[in-house]
Parts: structure tokens; C-alpha cells; sequence
């Protein structure tokens, strides 16, 4: 009976220190305080080798970075929103961040946990994508990534796979082989668990305010969710099989504008 009540009272305390918002609070309104019981340090080592290994196998397709002039477009808008991302969070600004295209006609793109860009020339071509539209949706993605969306998921799924003994393993140093058995999980969670609907939500605030800091039309978000939608032809297209698109999200993107606007008059102003 001690050894229960150690074990509550352990997970009870990591618990309560794995609860806190990732990032500032800030126009978006976005503060909801997160469960995070994995440590950044793994989940973003794991991402990171994880990246790599989709570098590699895309260099070996020959598929990787191959459009030079859609290259550069795509790291030019990502370079600009990247620049905005001390709002949220200064700890961003240092982190190491990569951006590449790959060729491949799915309509996808993903920002992996510290900072890892990736998206599929699909995106770019199938909707005849504006500027200010991949804006919206490389903003969409790093806010994925600062708010830490997929350490969250993962370590929600560590609790649900593991259980109470694991949580307290980890406020007591003594998870052993259960440990290392979840850092196994981490790249596979990461691309496996869609993103609640909250978290959606919380993308979608944080990146039509990053675009618009950036200097890009908020107004896109809307016009680029219509033409993802108008791919679907009876299936989601891949991008919107973890991201849905409806007339809920179109409303909340078409409220949220005016209220980030002026960040974007103002930064079209300094250009």
C-alpha cells in the first residue's frame, strides 16, 4: 500500500510540473496550459534523426530540393515567419531551424518539433498556392512546433500506453525498459497521432498571427483552406486528413482577421 501511494503521490507531483503553456499568450489569445511529461531535449533529438532519415531517403528518390526557384520561394516565406517566432517564444529564435522541398504530388507539410520544415511540392502546385496562402500554412505548421503540439500528443500517449508505474518511474529515475521503449515510440507517434481539435484551433490563431507579422495577407488562410477543401474530390487530400477543414474553421480564420490585421498593415509598412 506504501508503495501505491509513492507511486500516486509521484505521478500526481510530475503531473502538476508537466502542466504549463509553452508559449507567450499574445493577439491570438492562445494560453492553454499543456501536459508535457517527455522531455524537449528527447522529443526533439528523436524528430531530429527522424528528419534525417526522410532527407535521405527523399535524396536517394533524387526527389529532394530539386526546383531550385520554388526552393528559395518556399525558405524566403519560411525565413520570414521564422523571424517572428520570438513573440511566442525566444527560445525559438536559437533553435536549429531547416527548411526543404521535396518533390511529391501529395498536398502535405509539416514542421517537425525544433523547428524541422518539410513541404511537398504538391502544396505548392496542385492549388497554384499565392504567397500570402503559404504563408498561412508554413504559420500554420511552426505553430504546431512552438507550441510543442507533438511532444504533447506523444506524451499523452506515453501515459495512455505506460501507465501510472511509468509516470511515477520518472519522478522516482527508476523507468528502466519501459523508458527506453517509449523513446522507440517517438518518431512514430509523432507522425501517427493527428492533432486534437484543439490544437488545431491553437495552429490555426498562432499562424494566421505569425503570417501577419510576417507581412502576409491574413485574409489567405480562408482562400487557402477553400482550395485545399475543393481537392478533396470525395477523399481529404493528405494535409487535410489531420488538419479538417470546415465552415467552423473558415468562421474562426474570418474572425480572428481583423484582430491580427493590423500586425499585417504594420508590417507591410516597414517594407
Amino acid at each position: 500500500m506504501k508503495t501505491i501511494c509513492l507511486a500516486i503521490t509521484a505521478a500526481f507531483c510530475i503531473t502538476l510540473a508537466g502542466c504549463a503553456s509553452t508559449t507567450n499568450d499574445s493577439v491570438s489569445g492562445v494560453k492553454r496550459s499543456q501536459f508535457m511529461l517527455l522531455p524537449a531535449s528527447s522529443v526533439d533529438t528523436m524528430s531530429s534523426q527522424a528528419y534525417t532519415e526522410t532527407l535521405k531517403e527523399a535524396q536517394t528518390k533524387k526527389t529532394l530540393n530539386v526546383d531550385k526557384a520554388m526552393v528559395d520561394r518556399v525558405r524566403g516565406i519560411s525565413n520570414k515567419l521564422i523571424a517572428q517566432v520570438g513573440v511566442f517564444r525566444p527560445d525559438a529564435v536559437n533553435w536549429k531551424w531547416e527548411v526543404n522541398v521535396e518533390k511529391n504530388d501529395q498536398l502535405n507539410a509539416y514542421c517537425m518539433p525544433g523547428g524541422k520544415i518539410m513541404v511537398l511540392s504538391g502544396l505548392v502546385e496542385k492549388i497554384n498556392a499565392t504567397d500570402d496562402e503559404l504563408g498561412a500554412v508554413i504559420g500554420h505548421e511552426i505553430a504546431h512546433a512552438l507550441r510543442e503540439h507533438g511532444r504533447e500528443r506523444m506524451s499523452q500517449a506515453y501515459v495512455q500506453q505506460f501507465g501510472l508505474q511509468a509516470l511515477a518511474g520518472f519522478a522516482t529515475g527508476t523507468t528502466g525498459a519501459v523508458a527506453v521503449q517509449a523513446a522507440g515510440m517517438g518518431s512514430q507517434l509523432f507522425f501517427s497521432l493527428p492533432n486534437g481539435r484543439e490544437q488545431e484551433r491553437e495552429a490555426d490563431k498562432m499562424g494566421l498571427e505569425l503570417a501577419a507579422r510576417a507581412g502576409y495577407n491574413p485574409d489567405a488562410a480562408v482562400t487557402l483552406w477553400q482550395k485545399m477543401s475543393a481537392q478533396s474530390n470525395g477523399a481529404p487530400p493528405e494535409f487535410l486528413s489531420t488538419h479538417p477543414a470546415s465552415e467552423n474553421r473558415i468562421a474562426d480564420l474570418k474572425a480572428l482577421a481583423p484582430k491580427v490585421r493590423p500586425l499585417y498593415v504594420a508590417a507591410k509598412a516597414k517594407k
